[in-house]
């Protein structure tokens, strides 16, 4: 029988943990057996993970475990486990026990379960586990899964943790008429239909689709060759490398240098794609600003590329682009404000940075009548003020009484000019009135009227219009911030995809477009442990879009220094970065010994590359605030790397940005932006 865990359960500690897990992440999307729901509230997934994780363990992500290998998300494991629709005398066999976990929820669902593990430490670890925590109804055994364990069968029910090419024939034997299989199938690596198979009496069997999921193969006997890539093609007399850090060592290509390095090989890997999406794992770190310059410039001048969208505000976006090309100051919206005065300044107006946009604004003043000038523009909607001004400066120029209008309207925000987070704080407790009406309705109106404005002042309209949109989005973003992060974060990332979209059909149908942002927003949210919290970035919008047709690279580094604040609107310092945690792909990347390289992810030489890569593990972000001391808890979320982007560029060793300071301002020419309000 299956034990009693009080008295091993930190009931203080952990049993709210539990509860919580139960109601958000499984009772919330439709898990209703209250028999499984009781098993997660009792068995503590603390105890079935690496003691340096054990505060994620209730986190809604799968977590590193030994060998390389993953404990599931806490909802796929309840979503397998109900749909075996156990009975309280069932006999299970669980193939791929990996930390004992399941079986544990198992065994305190059924009468008895047999797991089968094939790596012989893992199995030898669970048996230890299960055995110390009381779960004598558990039996672990080291074997080929896909070949079942016959002594012990019939079985009621059978669960496969790992995707195979089908049903194995011997698990279908070794269930009894109206028993239950659930698996993952799929051909080669990437999604697989989860399935439900029940055994008939006539022995065959009636199948039905749960749904989409992601495993690790089914290695053996009848699923894929154990020397197998996830592709099918058989790895037999190619050397495997005895470690992972060795494989990416392997197929890593070095980079020597930024400044000078030939991009080729990489935009060969780009090929046709019309969206490349070039990301960071810090807002502060000068080798990523560098090398995203220089492939930039690769793709303008090889590739054709229109325009440049960042993780910067529409405004003082819009003031570099009309300098790098060529444009006068005056005559359009915004131009009295400098740009980049809102925290973190640093961020965009840097040496970096600077670089770039002088070459841009060369490389436009050279192709001037060849071609159209390629744009630098901004895709972020904190600008909820400056956005206002930049409409009205609009309106006040091209329709007065327009502009009259929308001073009645956007006087609702007015009140909370030094502060826009108030006003979502006290629109959402009730104590002033919301402003969406308003904001809405003067979007509305200048959508209603841009032919009629574009007829008299041009493209002008295009700028009035993304303001507006701007100021409309980020109204109900302030208020979404104190109801939910999921919420916010969604309504952000929507914002930039949108702007996004808006500039390709502006530049033209078919628009090639480079989007700079954080890692966070550009590697596919669905392969991370955002993703399985509901968020959505804009990589995964990308992806779901344009399909391959968009490209998304990442970057990493493991030590050196990073430009950021320690708090919200703090000051700016050069901070030390602390080596990469052991169980990170940041530890993988520079246990690999190469100190700078590009790794193709999408299509790798060696499929078995993503395989290997593909169990979740912790990834570093640093955005504008750094917090070492409280690094994993701030700083680390779980991913799935080959998933999450199609590239992956390596600096072991990182310097922080050269902010643009006051004297550095006074240096430059007159009329560049950087040299305006500093």
């Amino acid at each position: 029988m299956a034990p009693n865990l009080h008295p091993w359960s930190n009931m203080s500690d952990t049993m709210l943990l539990r509860e919580e897990m139960v109601e958000a992440q499984l009772r919330a999307r439709g898990i209703r057996d209250e028999r499984v729901l009781s098993a997660f509230r009792e068995v503590p997934r603390e105890a079935f993970v690496p003691e340096d994780l054990a505060e994620f363990a209730y986190e809604d992500a799968p977590l590193p475990i030994e060998e390389g290998q993953t404990i599931s998300q806490p909802y796929i494991v309840a979503l397998m486990t109900t749909a075996l629709e156990l009975d309280p005398g069932d006999r299970v066999l669980e193939v791929g026990t990996g930390s004992g976990y399941a079986a544990a929820i198992l065994g305190r669902v059924a009468r008895e379960v047999d797991t089968i593990e094939r790596h012989e430490p893992l199995a030898r670890i669970a048996a230890e586990r299960l055995t110390r925590l009381g779960f004598d109804n558990v039996r672990v055994h080291h074997g080929d899964g896909t070949l079942g364990w016959p002594e012990h069968a019939p079985y009621d029910a059978i669960i496969v943790a790992a995707g195979g090419p089908g049903i194995p024939p011997a698990l279908i034997e070794q269930l009894r008429p109206g028993g239950r299989l659930v698996l993952p199938v799929g051909e080669g690596r990437g999604v697989q239909k989860l399935v439900r198979a029940t055994r008939q009496a006539d022995g065959s069997l009636a199948s039905e689709d749960l749904g989409d999921v992601r495993f690790v193969p089914l290695i053996g006997a009848q699923g894929w060759e154990s020397e197998q890539a996830w592709d099918g093609r058989p790895a037999r007399g190619r050397s495997r490398p005895t470690t992972l850090a060795h494989l990416i060592r392997e197929q890593a290509l070095p980079l020597s240098q930024i400044e000078g390095h030939d991009p080729g090989a990489l935009l060969e890997r780009i090929g046709d794609a019309r969206l490349v999406l070039i990301g960071e794992a810090t807002h502060g770190t000068s080798e990523f600003y560098r090398m995203r310059a220089e492939i930039t410039k690769a793709l303008i001048t090889r590739a054709g590329f229109a325009l440049v969208a960042v993780e910067a505000d529409w405004p003082d976006a819009q003031t570099l682009d009309r300098w790098v090309k060529g444009e006068p100051p005056s005559g359009r919206s915004g131009d009295a404000v400098p740009p980049f005065q809102r925290f973190p300044t640093w961020m965009w107006r840097n040496h970096e940075t600077a670089g770039f946009l002088e070459w841009l604004r060369g490389w436009n003043a050279a192709s001037r009548g060849d071609r159209a000038p390629v744009g630098f523009h901004g895709l972020d909607l904190y600008s909820l003020f400056t956005s206002i001004q930049a409409v009205l400066a609009y309106l006040d120029r091209i329709d007065p009484e327009a502009a009259a209008t929308a001073r009645r309207r956007y006087a609702c925000l007015s009140p909370w000019e030094a502060d826009p987070a108030a006003y979502g704080r006290a629109a959402l407790q009730g104590r002033y009135r919301v402003c969406e009406r308003e904001a809405v309705a003067m979007l509305r109106d200048l959508l209603e009227r841009r032919l009629d404005y574009a007829a008299r002042d041009g493209e002008a309209i295009f700028d009035a219009v993304q303001n507006a949109r701007l100021v409309a989005d980020a109204e109900r973003y302030y208020r979404a911030m104190y109801s939910g992060a999921n919420e916010s974060w969604n309504l952000r990332d929507h914002h930039m995809f949108d702007t996004l979209a808006s500039l390709r059909s502006h530049y033209g149908p078919d628009a090639k477009a480079i989007v700079w942002e954080h890692n966070s927003h550009l590697g596919d949210a669905r392969a991370t442990e955002m993703g399985s919290r509901g968020q959505q970035n804009v990589g995964q919008l990308c992806r779901e879009k344009f399909g391959s047709d968009a490209f998304l690279i990442g970057f990493g580094t493991d030590h050196g220094t990073v430009a950021a604040a320690h708090d919200w609107d703090g000051p700016m310092d050069v901070m030390k970065v602390r080596s990469a945690h052991p169980e990170s792909y940041e530890r993988l990347c520079h246990e690999a010994g190469v100190p700078a390289f590009f790794l193709h992810l999408r299509e790798p030489e060696r499929e078995v590359l993503r395989y290997e890569l593909e169990p979740a593990r912790l990834e570093r972000a640093i955005g504008v605030i750094y917090r070492p001391d409280s690094e994993i808890q701030s700083h680390y979320f779980h991913a799935s790397l080959p998933n999450q982007f199609d590239e992956y560029i390596w600096f072991d060793d990182t310097r922080a940005v050269r902010p643009v300071t006051a004297e550095d301002a006074r240096s430059l020419a007159q009329g560049h932006p950087f040299s305006v309000g500093s």
